[in-house]
């Protein structure tokens, strides 16, 4: 496989992964797949990011998620799971 070819594939998976996350928040059913809406929120959240408040929300919203990836791992330590990459 060239290389092109590969580094297209994780890209396409990356973007599977982010958008499955939006799946995974409940945006697409709390918006009924409002893409204007989802898109606007997220300009709203990047707005947030570069604002002086930045830093602060950086630091919730990793933790919320954390937090959230935390408590759907199974409980059993004898289940294999993977953990989630860090991508603070």
């Amino acid at each position: 496989m060239r290389t092109w070819q590969i580094e297209r594939r994780k890209r396409t998976r990356h973007l599977i992964e982010l958008g499955g996350l939006v799946v995974k928040a409940g945006i697409v059913d709390l918006t009924n797949d409002d893409r204007a809406m989802i898109y606007g929120a997220m300009i709203w959240i990047a707005e947030k990011l570069k604002s002086e408040g930045g830093e602060h929300a950086r630091d919730t919203w990793t933790k919320l998620g954390k937090m959230a990836f935390e408590m759907e791992r199974p409980a059993d330590t004898n289940d294999r799971v993977q953990p989630q990459p860090d991508r603070a």
